[in-house]
This record gives C-alpha cells, structure tokens and sequence, in this order.
C-alpha cells in the first residue's frame, strides 16, 4: 500500500519586491495582478497551516504539480527550494514546474537548478522529463507543460518530443504492472483546456498517448479547482484529479486552499485507489474531511 498527497499552486508569498529591471518584462503584468488581487487572495498562513494538516497523514510521497513561485524571480525560487526541503526530503516529495516557474524567458533552467532533486528522476536519456519516481509497484511520471509565455497567457505545452517519451515510459511500465500516476501542471482534459490562452496548447496529442498506453491516474493543477473528471485510457477511464491552490485563502474564494490524500493499493490482481480531499470551507478557517470516494 502507498499513501499519495498532492498539492499544487503554492504561489509562495510574500512576493519579494522586484527590481525596475525585472518589471521591463512579461513581470509587470503579474506583478499588478499581485498587488490588485493574489495578496490577499494567495497567504502564507493558509499554506502553513494547510501543510501542517498533511504532514500529520505521514504520506509516502507528495506530489507537488507545479507554480510554486509567482514572477520567477531569482529570490522566489530561493524561497521555493527552502520551502520543499521543509516540506520533506526528495526521497519523499517530487514536484514538477507550472507556467509560473517559467514565467518568463530562462526562468525554468534557474528552477530546475534550484529545485535539483525535487524535480528529478529516472529518465530514459538525458532529458530530465518525464523522470519516473517509483515506490513499491506505484510509479509517478513527472511531466513538464511549463513554458515561458507572452502576457496575458498561461498556456502549456508539452513538445513532440517529451510526449514521445511519455508515451514510452507508460507503455514500459504498464507492462511491468505498475500504477501510474502521471503529474502535469495543465490539465489534459479538453473540457478544462479553457481556453488558447490558458490551456494546454498539445493537449490532443498527450490525450492520443494516454489512450494508446493507458495509465492509472493523472494529477495536475493550474485552475485552482477541485476537480474531477475522465480521459479515456487503453483499457479502462483515466481519473483525472485537480486541486484547489495551496495557498488560496478561505475568505471571499470559490475554492480555498485544499490537499487530496490517495491510498494506492494493490487487493489481488486489481489496484485500488481510494481518495480524499481534505481542506478549507469558505467561511471560517478549519481544516476538514471535504470528500471520500473511490477513483479506481
């Protein structure tokens, strides 16, 4: 058995201030949506406490999928590091970058260097995604959707390339017996691609991979909602699992800050996957049992 927690969109505050020089740049834009918005809606404290209440579950592993900084700036990133290492040692946490690690030109080179074995794994050549974490028969297939964007665009994009050796990796595992669970920040879900502008611009080709080579469960952030919803897989639906930002705030937001908790085991020949989403309510500031379901 394995106990999985994901997190996502920790946006990490408070935001360090920036430099005129790193405001000439998409920053500028992200920096007023700070200041009008994401301050009060994006706390520490919310984190902190919300962190606090996982950790008490002793989870195997957490999976982190993604925006762990705002702007990228240089301080943030130093910020995030610190922040993974108090989460847990990287034999416990394995994250992958949202489009806010890359927010900008060269941003995602300084995020992986900082983030170092948070963000790795086993790979098949000297790409570092996907990289695969394996813990008992249960495998993570880290994937990256983080690329740097014009303003007023959140989009992702996967590649050709990282896509075909996704598609190698799910097939190599499938083959072994082992539950995967792939990590993407953008959802993979056409109903949830939103948008040109916020989705997942190769969406349709992730979704022909998993179809081709199945897997067991997918995980991501990016909406800052709860969700859940299906793609179809090589033999059965794949459950595809969202969660609320880390940090959002309780008060005056849709979806505060929530965490999913999933027990992963294997009863004779079938896996099963029970989930349960712990969190905030809208109003107050206890954490709680939001939900509990089988997924798989």
């Amino acid at each position: 058995m394995m106990t999985l927690a994901h997190i996502s969109d920790i946006h990490l505050s408070p935001l360090p201030r920036p430099s005129l020089k790193d405001l000439a740049s998409k920053r500028i834009t992200g920096w007023l949506n700070w200041q009008l918005s994401r301050a009060r809606m994006m706390r520490r404290d919310t984190l902190s406490a919300l962190i606090a209440h996982l950790k008490s579950h002793q989870p195997d592993m957490t999976a982190v999928t993604g925006d762990l900084v705002n702007l990228a700036l240089d301080e943030e990133t130093a910020r995030a590091a610190n922040w993974l290492s108090a989460l847990g040692k990287p034999e416990t946490v394995c994250a992958i970058p949202g489009n806010h690690d890359a927010y900008v030109s060269g941003a995602l080179p300084v995020a992986l260097s900082a983030y170092g074995p948070y963000m790795s794994g086993e790979t098949l050549d000297e790409n570092p995604f996907p990289y695969v974490r394996r813990f008992g028969q249960v495998a993570l297939v880290g994937l990256s959707s983080a690329v740097a964007t014009l303003p007023f665009v959140a989009a992702g994009r996967l590649g050709r390339e990282q896509i075909a050796r996704c598609a190698r990796i799910l097939k190599l595992l499938g083959d072994a017996g082992y539950f995967r669970v792939v990590m993407i920040h953008h959802p993979p879900n056409h109903e949830l691609a939103r948008s040109r502008r916020l989705g997942l611009w190769d969406g349709p080709d992730f979704r022909t991979a998993l179809k081709e080579n199945g897997a067991e469960l997918v995980l991501h952030g990016h909406t800052h909602l709860s969700s859940i919803n299906s793609i179809p897989g090589a033999d059965n639906e794949i459950p595809v699992i969202g969660v609320a930002a880390a940090s959002s705030a309780p008060e005056g937001h849709d979806a505060p800050g929530r965490y999913n908790l999933f027990r992963i085991e294997r009863v004779g020949k079938q896996w099963s996957c029970m989930m349960r989403e712990y969190g905030y309510q809208r109003i107050g500031d206890e954490i709680a049992l939001r939900l509990q379901m089988r997924i798989y």
